[in-house]
């Protein structure tokens, strides 16, 4: 599993921000001692702020053994743990270099280290789940039009995928509502609901289907993200970015949202039942 600079982020700004609040610093007091320590560096309440916010991408080496000067953080291996995140957090993927497609890529970054995904989703099948065929009908109905570029943005789902084919691969729990399969017909079709009912042992469809009516999800898709040694978070998707909800009340929001909508949805061995049924009936 490769690394998520993202989450390492955060991470790190997090012990940060504890180790101040066990200190019962503000962040004016952190800079002031921090310049004291540090003359040669720029030290403002702000950039403590930012930090502590992940608005900074990189932090400096310098800059972090300053800080842990000023929390008192003097043992040998624990300062080495922290600068060891902190170059982990500065590292990219290989998703940096799809950035048309993705956006800052903050999600695929997080997506790559979760142990567990639970996802719905009710306009599309999840991007995990998808065919070459039907993310390429997707890609076209956003409005790309040149050939190269929507091969390109193909390709970089289908490697986004291969996190499923992974030794490791994350769980994933998917409810998809039956409105996501009226977007494509045909081949595309076909193709794709093979590969939703071809068994995977990490992967569990579910699907709403359309005479269940009215269910607790319907306000719109998201993604709970579980991690190893992270807090869990949510990814709410929007057309020009996307929203992550990092505290507990939101998250057992949506977790509880999660649990309704599994209420509305087949089984999985009717939601195979049901995809096979919809496929023979296609033809």
């Amino acid at each position: 599993m490769a690394a998520s600079p993202t989450l390492r982020r955060r991470r790190l700004s997090r012990q940060l921000l504890t180790l101040r609040a066990n200190k019962g610093l503000t962040v004016d007091a952190v800079a002031k001692e921090a310049k004291k320590r540090s003359p040669q560096r720029p030290w403002l309440a702000a950039k403590v702020t930012r930090i502590e916010n992940r608005k900074v991408q990189q932090i400096r080496e310098v800059d972090l053994l300053t800080l842990l000067d000023v929390y008192g953080v003097m043992d040998k291996s624990e300062r080495e743990s922290f600068v060891d995140l902190a170059k982990e957090a500065s590292r990219s993927g290989w998703w940096v270099g799809y950035k048309d497609e993705f956006g800052a890529a903050a999600y695929i970054d997080l997506e790559n280290e979760a142990t567990e995904m639970r996802t719905y989703e009710l306009g599309f099948v999840p991007g995990l789940l998808q065919t070459p065929g039907y993310a390429r009908m997707v890609i076209e109905g956003s409005g790309v039009t040149d050939k190269n570029e929507v091969s390109r943005r193909v390709e970089a789902r289908m490697m986004r995928r291969s996190i499923l084919d992974r030794p490791d691969a994350p769980r994933l729990n998917a409810i998809v509502d039956e409105a996501a399969l009226h977007k494509v017909t045909g081949t595309v079709l076909h193709e794709q609901i093979r590969h939703l009912t071809t068994p995977r042992e990490t992967v569990e469809v579910r699907v709403v289907p359309d005479r269940a009516g009215p269910h607790p999800a319907l306000a719109g898709s998201f993604v709970v993200m579980v991690f190893p040694h992270d807090p869990t978070l949510v990814y709410l998707e929007q057309s020009l970015s996307g929203l992550f909800l990092e505290e507990e009340p939101e998250i057992e929001h949506y977790e509880k949202v999660f649990a309704a909508a599994l209420e509305y949805t087949l089984s999985p061995a009717e939601t195979v039942a049901f995809l096979k049924d919809k496929l023979s009936t296609d033809q």
